[in-house]
This record gives structure tokens, C-alpha cells and sequence, in this order.
């Protein structure tokens, strides 16, 4: 993992605080860059009507999406947590490069969205 991958989940750990989950409690953090160095964030937003809750990931990213970056633009993410597996399907189809997050064992794991989903959707 760089040090680069380091800084980014330290991002998203910082704005892990700022989610609403008053349903399970699980606060999650996203940080994307862009292959410019821009830095998005992103944390989770549930409902009481749980489908339409947003996970940390697809908030930064459509943050950047909504400011103008290009599906093309991304180059990695960090999640507080180890990303769902909707979540995983938007990484693999947005080709990201890198994803870091949280291992059972609290280190930090880096890997490819292609390691995280294998057989993902494509049309």
C-alpha cells in the first residue's frame, strides 16, 4: 500500500463522523481520487425504508460524477469499511484502480476492484 492509499483512508476515517446511520449505527467513510489528485468524500446515509440507504462509496462518487468528473477519472477509493457488493459492481464498472480498506485482522488492505468482484456484470 502507498502512502498515497494511506492518506486516502485517513480521509475517509476523518469524515466517517458525519454519516447517518441511526438505524445500524455502522458510520462509513469513502475517500475517492481522481487521476488529477482530486479528492472526494463521501459517508453513508440510511433510510427508514433500508433499500434506499447510500453507502459511503456511491455518495464520493457521485459527488465527483455531479462536479464534473468522468466515469474515466477515477483512480482509487478508501472505505472504512470493506465495500458491499453493489458497491463492488460500481467500482469494477467505473475502473478504478485501487481500493483500501479495513482486513478482519484492522490492517489496512489494498487490492484491485477485478480481486474484490471476479465476475462482475458487463454489458
Amino acid at each position: 500500500m502507498s502512502q498515497s492509499d494511506s492518506d486516502l483512508f485517513e480521509r475517509a476515517a476523518s469524515v466517517a463522523e458525519r454519516a447517518y446511520a441511526p438505524y445500524s449505527e455502522l458510520k462509513v467513510g469513502a475517500a475517492v481520487r481522481t487521476h488529477d489528485g482530486r479528492v472526494f468524500e463521501g459517508v453513508n446515509v440510511e433510510s427508514a425504508a433500508y433499500p434506499l440507504g447510500m453507502c459511503a462509496e456511491r455518495v464520493a462518487i457521485a459527488r465527483a460524477i455531479a462536479e464534473g468528473e468522468t466515469p474515466d477519472a477515477f483512480e482509487a477509493i478508501a472505505v472504512t469499511q470493506v465495500p458491499c457488493g453493489g458497491c463492488r459492481q460500481w467500482l469494477r464498472e467505473l475502473d478504478l484502480h485501487r481500493v483500501t480498506y479495513p482486513g478482519p485482522d484492522g490492517n489496512l488492505v489494498t487490492c484491485t476492484p477485478e480481486e474484490l468482484l471476479p465476475a462482475a456484470f458487463e454489458l
